[in-house]
This record gives C-alpha cells, sequence and structure tokens, in this order.
C-alpha cells in the first residue's frame, strides 16, 4: 500500500503538488476563520435569568422572586441544575441544561415559563433573560474619564455626563459590532430628576402621593394630531409633552381647586437634579471613573470580535465632546495575538531544528527541506 502511493506520487508528481497547493490554501483560509483564543472556555450550556427588585431585603427577594421563578423553571426538557442568587436589589438564576440542547431553544423554553411565573411576582418586575455569552466572554474592557478632573460636586456633575455618555452614545454603537452579545458598564451616576413631595403642603391641598404620579404619567409624553391638508400639502400636528428640565416638571398641573388656582407639582415638591441609588463603582487609578466590558457573543471567535470592537473605539473616539477621553484598558485580542506569536516561534524553531537535524544525519538539503514542509502542511490540512 505504501509503495503503490509512494509510485503514485512520484510519477504524478505534478498532480500531487497542485492538490498540496490547493490543500495549503484551504487551510490558510479555513485558518483565518477557526475560532482562535488564549483561553480555553469551558462554560456549561446555561441560561441567566435576572430580575431588578427595588427596596426588597435578599429574605423578600427570595420568597417573592426567586423562588417562584425557580418552581415554574421545574420540568423543563435538558434542565440538569438550577441555582440561584439572591441579595439586595437582584436575584439571578442559573439554568443549566445538557450540553446537546441548543442555546437558543434553551433561551425560547425559559422565555415561555417566564410568561408563566408573571402572574406570582409583585406588580412592577420583569425578570429578563441574561446575554448570550459566557463567564470568558469579557473581550474588552475600557474606561471613560475627563481630561480635568474636577472635585465636589462638580465632580459628581461630571460622572454623571460621563455616564450618560456612555449610556446613549458609546454603548448603543458598540452594540452593532458583529459578535458583541452586551456592554456592561460599572461607575458613573445614573442622571435623575427627583421629586421631593413636601407633606404639609400635600395635606393642605388633600392630595396623595398617587395624584403626583398620575400627573407626571399623564403629562409627560408627545400625542399626535393627525394633519392639516391644506393646498396641497399636509401640516403633522403634534402636541409637544415630553419633560426635559427642572423647571418643565415644576409646572406640570396636579389638581385645579374650586377657587380656579391649579396646584402644580412645584407648590407641592422640591425638583432637582441628582443621582440613582447605586451599590458599587469602578477605580482606574485610585480615581473613579467610568468602566465598561464588551461580552461577547457565546461561540464568536474572539480575535475578531475584539479588533472589531477596537476599530469602533477608534471611530467613537473621533466623536465624542471635547474634555472627554476613552482608554483602552484590556484587549483580549493582544493576549491572542501573542499567543499566535509563541506557536509560531515554537514551529519555525522545530522546523529549523528537523532541517538541521537531518541535514546532519542525511547530509541531503532537498530531503531535510521536503521532511520540515510536512509540518505546517499538516497542520495547514488539518
Amino acid at each position: 500500500m505504501i509503495q503503490q502511493l509512494v509510485r503514485f506520487s512520484i510519477r504524478y508528481r505534478g498532480l500531487i503538488f497542485l492538490l498540496a497547493i490547493i490543500l495549503t490554501v484551504l487551510g490558510w483560509f479555513s485558518f483565518q476563520s477557526l475560532p482562535i483564543d488564549a483561553l480555553p472556555d469551558i462554560t456549561n450550556n446555561q441560561v441567566q435569568i435576572n430580575t431588578t427588585v427595588e427596596g426588597l431585603t435578599p429574605e423578600e427577594v427570595e420568597r417573592y422572586v426567586t423562588v417562584p421563578v425557580e418552581n415554574v423553571m421545574g420540568g423543563l426538557a435538558g434542565l440538569m441544575q438550577t441555582r440561584s442568587l439572591s441579595r439586595f436589589g437582584l436575584s439571578q438564576i442559573t439554568l443549566v441544561f445538557e450540553d446537546d440542547v441548543e442555546v437558543y431553544r434553551a433561551r425560547q423554553m425559559v422565555s415561555e415559563r417566564l410568561l408563566e411565573a408573571a402572574a406570582e411576582l409583585p406588580e412592577g418586575l420583569q425578570p429578563k433573560l441574561g446575554p448570550i455569552t459566557t463567564g470568558l466572554g469579557e473581550v474588552y474592557f475600557y474606561t471613560l474619564r475627563s481630561s480635568a478632573p474636577s472635585a465636589g460636586a462638580d465632580r459628581l456633575a461630571q460622572l454623571m455626563e460621563l455616564r450618560s455618555l456612555q449610556d446613549w452614545h458609546v454603548e448603543p454603537r458598540l452594540l452593532t459590532v458583529p459578535g458583541v452579545a452586551e456592554v456592561s458598564t460599572i461607575g458613573g451616576f445614573e442622571k435623575q430628576f427627583h421629586i421631593q413631595p413636601n407633606v404639609r403642603q400635600m395635606a393642605r391641598y388633600g392630595l396623595h402621593f398617587s395624584d403626583i404620579i398620575e400627573a407626571m404619567e399623564r403629562t409627560n409624553r408627545n400625542v399626535g394630531g393627525g394633519y392639516i391638508q391644506q393646498t396641497g400639502e399636509q401640516f403633522l400636528v403634534q402636541a409637544t409633552g415630553l419633560l426635559h428640565t427642572e423647571e418643565d416638571i415644576r409646572r406640570v398641573p396636579v389638581r385645579s381647586l374650586e377657587s380656579l388656582k391649579t396646584i402644580r407639582i412645584g407648590d407641592v415638591a422640591q425638583v432637582r437634579l441628582a443621582t440613582g441609588l447605586r451599590t458599587g463603582a469602578a477605580l482606574v487609578d485610585g480615581r473613579e471613573e467610568v468602566l465598561a466590558m464588551v461580552l461577547m457573543r457565546m461561540g464568536e471567535n474572539s480575535r475578531t470580535v475584539a479588533h472589531a470592537v477596537h476599530k469602533k473605539i477608534q471611530e467613537i473616539r473621533k466623536s465624542l465632546p471635547e474634555g472627554a477621553t476613552l482608554t483602552t484598558l484590556y484587549d483580549r485580542s493582544d493576549l491572542v495575538d501573542a499567543t499566535l506569536r509563541t506557536v509560531e516561534h515554537n514551529l519555525l524553531m522545530g522546523a529549523g531544528l528537523v532541517v538541521v537535524i537531518l541535514l546532519l544525519l542525511l547530509g541531503n538539503l532537498r530531503a531535510a527541506v521536503i521532511t520540515a514542509v510536512t509540518i505546517p502542511l499538516t497542520l495547514l490540512i488539518t
């Protein structure tokens, strides 16, 4: 068998040489799309359910959210294990499925069961599925910082602006990168308008907290009024009611008295720009900044995704407002490229040693080179 193979290869060496070139080209193109990572991802097949719960202690979160959702998830096809975490403000349930269960099918089954669980949860809670990523999906870290950090109240305002810049300008653009599952942000302060009612003033006019809530929901919206036809043209009619500033909120009417006086929110409450409650912060070089992590979708090529994210970051930097800087802290592609360089060095060194030793043993340079070529050729065929 081996003699016939050798005889055929010698007789039709042109064909063998052509096949070797074709296999090399195909192998190279396959290598370009091969998912390569410096770290093996051994994360099991899992789906996470996250529920944001405001104001409840961990015990209450466990009783009213985690346990009901866990009970509903029982009996799913291919479900191997269920584990949960209940802490202040968060309920997290992890469902581990068998490896042969396709992740999108698993998420579909979980979503159907969540519709059943919604009836047993407190009003206003919305359980959400976690991103389609794994524990090693963090392929890119960056920070948004101010080029001239302030102190005191000015620093608070800076962190609010940086967080708004991240949430409304940087993150949406990164989510358009192929292979990105989510962008997780830590640090900064979420900008909010706070309405702090004056209980005495509310009692004076016979108002309740629900009156203020209803007034805000009723007023903070835009409505359409159709269109007006005039001389072949259509003029769209719109009533603009969205609130933009503190003064807009103060002018929202709550109730009209019999004396024809209109009670507004500014008459019974203090309105100011403030921040939302948070449970953590991000420090970079000892200073608080806005830190973000780009999470790769499960099964994607980490090197390709990290390169695409870095390219998008370069574009975003050009559109940042003056005074804001975006700095890369970690790029997974650097680690993968360093690992590939190590493999490349080892292969070249191994092939060189093979050539030298065969040359010393056989005394024939051609035989040594032919034998050494089989090393990269075998890898490309594989």
